[in-house]
């Protein structure tokens, strides 16, 4: 049942996103920054905790995923360091993401060969 969930989950908001390219002029930077403010935003309410718990991955891994993980890790960091917490939580929540990222797109780049387009 988590994997249904999570495809509903995750397909709809990717049917929002679509939405968004297809009926309004935002830029797709716009759409990005806006899933990730309204992941921040649905995550300071506490709404986002229980749609994660429900869909898991379909929740999580969309950019409105990586709101509520920037969110949940400055209330984790100002819960342990304070006020100091909300300039370093946002930061060391998504490192190791950031870092496989990196690693992975180096990898890619050593490894695989560009091809002419003509």
């Amino acid at each position: 049942m988590t994997y249904l969930w999570a495809f509903l989950v995750g397909g709809a908001i990717c049917v929002a996103g679509q939405l968004l390219i297809d009926l309004t002029n935002f830029t797709p930077a716009r759409i990005l920054v806006s899933f990730t403010v309204t992941g921040v935003v649905l995550s300071a309410l506490g709404w986002y905790d229980p749609l994660v718990k429900l869909a898991g991955a379909g929740a999580t891994v969309p950019l409105v995923g990586f709101g509520h993980l920037l969110a949940q890790g400055v209330v984790d960091a100002v819960d342990k360091m304070g006020l100091m917490g909300a300039l370093t939580g946002g930061c060391s929540a998504f490192s190791a993401g950031m870092a496989a990222s990196v690693i992975c797109g180096l990898l890619a780049c050593l490894f695989g060969h560009s091809h002419d387009q003509n």
